[in-house]
């Protein structure tokens, strides 16, 4: 039976990326408290 999850880098990229963080308000804020929290990988 196949699994639920057949990951595509391309959509993780496209939808939880950098630089989608960055285009919203929202998203940069996801970035800076990673930031502040010293997270090694801000995005995926």
């Amino acid at each position: 039976m196949k699994r639920t999850y057949q990951g595509s880098k391309t959509r993780r990229a496209r939808t939880h990326g950098f630089l989608v963080r960055m285009k919203s308000r929202g998203g940069r804020a996801v970035i800076a408290a990673r930031r502040a929290k010293g997270r090694k990988r801000l995005a995926v």
